[in-house]
């Protein structure tokens, strides 16, 4: 989240080929998911009636095995062929990690255990057992990072009697993985595979994009055997039935000839396997293979896993509907969204939801244009409210006796209607007047408070700008575009006239600057006691922007000159800070603290830290991520307690120890800017978009939030920035509309009694045109007896919000392996129980299945797993670039935050190069899969994960495109060049997709980064390593992670 410097790291080449690839699905991948396992048949159980809803859709995953958990005997088959034990690497990220790592699995079954096809649900989309690639070789996931590769091996082409493998029992059972078997598991190694064996299986992918693969052995491929067609059926694929001795089964066929090879590679364009092809034709291999659990050779993927149809979120993140279609009354899912909209309605039901219990709340959520939210004044008749449990009145509250009287839908009480606000009511009870309530006819809105919800004045909006003029700031060129964009947006800050600005600055000493309106230069005043801080003229440091005009822009004009020549390297920022404090405590505002070297003097002065690798992996390692001196949190107390809401921008490539800087932002309701290695040229723009949406977006000023929630239910814990004022009550300096806040929610009564929970959030700020307010947003949700109930109303994004949230409070008081483990511990609980429910009563055993409305939530727990505050160790992320995202993830909105794990990949070359596609019509919403396989080599690509654009060339590609974009530059180094805009249709077109991009999203600004195939490490750290579907260094691949999360689902389901 800022802008990364690419040159901390060294990504090696990626291998050469591409050692695996998976077959074209026959069919496209349905909603209801691919269900792993044996054939299904035509019978349908009767589902269970005990619910008061629709039964639960189920989904199926990709094939993970046909056994059921447990003893597997192993295999008594030999090989005529030796194989060799593959090399033992350590992960290139520091210390082993077991978070992400594959589980060991079961031996191979022999033949004596294989078992009939199982029955399963008709309209179940089903799947064979899988099998593994013959000959035993090992695939694994394409990776940049080399891998040491044995000589290669000849591979000749397979007799009848040719057998699996060869037993090594010479590797040691992993004892490091947290969902291990206790007991040892034997595993099958075939030999190692090289280059020229990279072709030499079930499918042929082309190599790496843009890197040629060896092929010494290309005459000695495997015979391929096609599959012939088959019917599909309702909800998902049906991959091909063993071949005899079941030839006349439903949905079952019998095997076409096999089709012989050639001796030139395969590519992807020549061979298109449809459904899943069988690597052998004999029939005692086949049943062999067909006996197997998917993956039971560690880094192996199967070829009957067709990895193109597990599940993704190629259409961004879908709002849940359900709920809105339940209670239409409710607020937008873009202001609170459940992570599930069913309630249980016992702690027993609710202690079997594994994913959290809880809430995403957005209070000031931009509305969309049409539908803003409607402003009431009651006048002198005040809010209505109720009188116990002071709810505000809502479209569920209901009146009785005629209109004279009101219940409260929280807590069932009965209010008297106010007679400034009685009118009579309808035979149903509406009352006449409803079409002009919109507080009665709108989940969402805004109360005119009076005077008895002030407690002072409502304060004017305020800016104060602490300044670091260190010779870093200067030379960088920061100080420039700092003031010139804050000259520029002095006419857009709200709450004009009533705005009030002022300065300070710092190095090794600290300069106030006295900016009365009689003058016409600003006073500069030095301070040089640091440990004696006082206020010199504390009138004239605070001024009214529309008084002070003129000395403001004259102030802002000089300061890259006035300090252009200074030397100073030292930073007295603690004494700054508390300086600051000091003139803004009587009215409060927002702080933006422009941070460029480590704080070296006076009180709250840091030390390097984080470059001792051996923390890494220990109990310590956490105290890296968590402030190293309490002063800043003492700190943030004191600005929460008067109102000052900070802002952190830090811009040095060295250390700047963000974990104890941020804790300023955490806890008073700010956030955290990261410019590493800022330089003027490159990352100006994103300074100045980003600084000018921080002060000129509308916020709330002076605020306090609670959530209110129906008898029985209550929040118990919440996660984001703010500071807890009181159990419920979260004390908010400043909020605007890109501040999200989770809330986890618990039963207080062992049952309820009431058909629906209601929700009310309630924010009380100051607005800066100098009105006290109330944004309210009410929504209900039903209470269910059901756990079926519970996974049909889930919502994915709200629940990984939540988790997101959870994971990354964890690092600040666990090992990051503990967190990544934590995430994968959750999901696999809340699959298992999903499971327990019905895969018994649908004979789904040895299948995946998972519900239609969580087939993205493994994707997204991967996504998580590898984000920059939780991916790797050491050597993963700077530690400053991980403590920033950590701050920035807590208080992401939803969906820019399932944006930022799974990003945008579009291809655009070819909208580039036609002259008949308009820049336009370019639709942005065409997302590829996050993996290498999606990059065409003669291609060109747009990554945007929200905070940054990455154009990828490929290493192929027309050079006349690169050079209509870059021009003579087309050849240089694309670390040392921008992209410029150019007098051409091409340029012009890029132009127009960038900004279409940026516009959906305006909260951050993408930095431009130009990446050529192959340029490493640039390539490697902009995308390859943002490509979360692939394996990189110790994490697992999307196929590879999916299988580890079955075989633990598996383990006592």
């Amino acid at each position: 989240m800022g802008t990364e410097n690419s040159n901390r790291q060294n990504y090696p080449l990626r291998p050469a080929t591409i050692p695996f690839s998976t077959p074209q699905s026959s069919t496209p991948f349905l909603s209801s998911g691919p269900v792993i396992g044996s054939q299904a048949s035509a019978f349908r159980p009767v589902p269970p009636a005990s619910s008061q809803f629709p039964t639960p859709p189920l989904s199926a995953g990709p094939l993970a095995g046909s056994e059921a958990p447990g003893f597997r005997p192993p295999s008594s088959v030999r090989s005529n062929e030796l194989v060799g034990q593959p090399p033992l690497t350590q992960s290139p990220y520091g210390p082993p990690t077991t978070g992400l790592q594959r589980f060991p699995t079961s031996p191979l079954a022999s033949t004596d255990h294989l078992q009939h096809p199982q029955a399963s649900v008709s309209g179940l989309p089903v799947a064979p057992p899988p099998t593994r690639p013959q000959g035993g070789s090992v695939p694994s996931q394409a990776s940049f990072f080399p891998q040491p590769q044995p000589p290669s091996i000849s591979m000749r082409s397979p007799s009848q009697n040719i057998k699996t493998g060869q037993f090594n029992t010479n590797i040691p059972p992993s004892t490091d993985q947290p969902f291990s078997p206790s007991r040892q598991h034997v595993q099958p190694f075939p030999p190692p595979m090289g280059p020229s064996q990279a072709t030499a299986r079930g499918t042929f992918q082309p190599a790496f994009p843009g890197y040629s693969s060896a092929q010494p052995y290309s005459s000695a491929q495997v015979p391929l055997v096609r599959s012939a067609p088959f019917p599909s059926q309702p909800g998902g694929y049906a991959p091909p039935l063993p071949p005899a001795p079941f030839p006349g089964q439903p949905r079952g066929y019998m095997p076409g000839p096999p089709v012989t090879t050639s001796s030139v590679p395969y590519s992807r364009d020549q061979v298109q396997l449809q459904g899943t092809a069988q690597p052998i034709a004999s029939r005692g291999l086949v049943e062999d293979f067909n006996s197997l659990s998917l993956g039971s050779v560690p880094g192996s993927l199967d070829t009957r896993l067709d990895v193109k149809a597990l599940p993704r979120p190629l259409d961004g993140d879908v709002e849940p509907k359900s709920l809105a279609e339940m209670y239409p009354l409710n607020c937008g899912p873009r202001v609170l969204r459940l992570t599930t909209g069913g309630i249980p309605n016992s702690q027993s039901l609710a202690s079997r939801w594994h994913l959290g219990l809880g809430a995403v709340v957005c209070p000031l959520a931009e509305s969309p244009i049409g539908d803003e939210v409607p402003i009431v004044n009651f006048g002198t008749t005040g809010i209505i409210r109720c009188r116990r449990c002071r709810t505000y009145v809502n479209p569920y509250v209901t009146f009785t006796d005629h209109g004279r009287k009101w219940r409260c839908n929280i807590c069932s009480l009965l209010n008297d209607v106010p007679g400034d606000y009685f009118a009579h009511v309808d035979a149903n009870g509406r009352r006449v007047d409803l079409d002009q309530r919109p507080e009665l006819t709108k989940g969402s809105v805004e109360f005119i408070a009076p005077a008895e919800y002030m407690v002072r004045p409502p304060m004017p909006p305020l800016y104060f700008f602490l300044i670091d003029v260190s010779i870093s700031a200067v030379q960088s060129g920061m100080l420039e575009v700092m003031a010139q964009t804050i000259k520029s947006c002095l006419d857009n800050l709200p709450g004009s006239p009533r705005t009030q600005i002022g300065f300070l600055t710092y190095d090794s000493t600290i300069h106030f600057y006295n900016m009365k309106s009689s003058l016409v230069q600003p006073q500069m005043m030095v301070v040089s006691d640091l440990d004696d801080i006082f206020i010199p003229l504390p009138e004239d440091l605070l001024v009214n922007l529309s008084e002070s005009r003129i000395v403001v822009e004259a102030f802002l004009e000089s300061l890259p000159s006035m300090f252009q020549e200074n030397m100073n390297v030292e930073s007295a920022f603690g004494p700054a800070l508390k300086a600051a404090f000091m003139v803004m405590s009587q009215l409060g505002g927002k702080l933006l603290i422009f941070q460029n070297t480590l704080p070296s003097l006076g009180v709250g002065r840091l030390r390097l830290r984080g470059d001792d690798i051996r923390v890494y992996g220990t109990d310590k390692e956490h105290t890296l991520r968590t402030p190293e001196d309490p002063f800043y949190k003492q700190m943030a107390a004191d600005f929460t307690k008067y109102q000052i809401a900070v802002n952190v921008y830090a811009f040095s490539g060295k250390y700047t120890d963000i974990a104890s800087l941020g804790t300023l932002a955490k806890y008073t309701g700010g956030q955290v800017y990261y410019y590493p290695s800022f330089l003027s040229v490159v990352h100006k723009d994103k300074l100045r978009h980003e600084l000018t949406r921080d002060l000129t977006r509308e916020t709330a000023w002076e605020s306090v939030m609670r959530i209110r929630c129906g008898k029985g239910v209550r929040f118990t814990s919440f996660h984001g920035n703010f500071m807890l004022r009181s159990t419920d009550l979260l004390a908010l300096p400043a909020v605007d509309c890109d501040k999200a806040y989770a809330a986890q929610l618990s039963l207080e009564e062992t049952l309820l009694t009431t058909q629906t929970v209601y929700f009310q959030v309630a924010l009380l700020y100051t607005s800066s045109s100098g009105e006290r307010r109330i944004r309210v947003h009410t929504a209900a949700a039903p209470v269910v007896a059901d756990l079926g109930e519970m996974y049909r109303l889930a919502d994915t994004g709200a629940i990984v919000s939540l988790l997101s949230r959870l994971a990354i409070e964890k690092t600040l008081s666990n090992k990051l392996e503990d967190a990544r483990n934590f995430v994968q511990l959750k999901i696999v609980k809340a699959f298992r129980e999903y499971r327990n429910l019905y895969a018994v009563q649908h004979r789904l055993v040895g299948r995946m299945i998972y519900p239609e409305t969580l087939k993205f939530l493994p994707l997204y727990g991967l996504a998580l797993s590898k984000s920059t505050p939780l991916r790797g160790g050491y050597s993963d992320a700077q530690l400053d670039e991980r403590c920033e995202a950590g701050y920035t993830m807590m208080a992401l909105p939803v969906k820019k935050l399932l944006k930022l794990l799974y990003p945008t990949l579009l291809r655009i070359d070819d909208c580039l190069v036609n002259s008949s596609v308009e820049a336009d019509d370019f639709d942005v919403s065409k997302r590829l899969p996050l993996t290498s396989e999606s990059l065409d080599t003669r291609s060109l690509y747009i990554f945007d994960d929200g905070f940054r654009l990455v154009i990828w060339f490929g290493i192929s590609a027309s050079p006349d495109i690169a050079r209509g974009l870059l021009g003579e530059d087309f050849g240089a180094d694309f670390s040392k060049i921008s992209l410029p805009r150019r007098d051409n249709e091409m340029s012009r077109k890029l132009t127009k997709i960038f900004q279409k991009c940026r516009e959906s999203d305006p909260s951050y600004y993408q930095l431009c980064h130009l990446v050529r195939q192959g340029e490493q490490p640039r390539e490697g750290y902009f995308l390859l390593s943002n490509l979360v579907e692939d394996q990189a260094g110790g994490a697992s691949g999307y196929a590879d992670w999916f299988m580890q999360l079955h075989r633990q689902v598996q383990q006592n389901a």
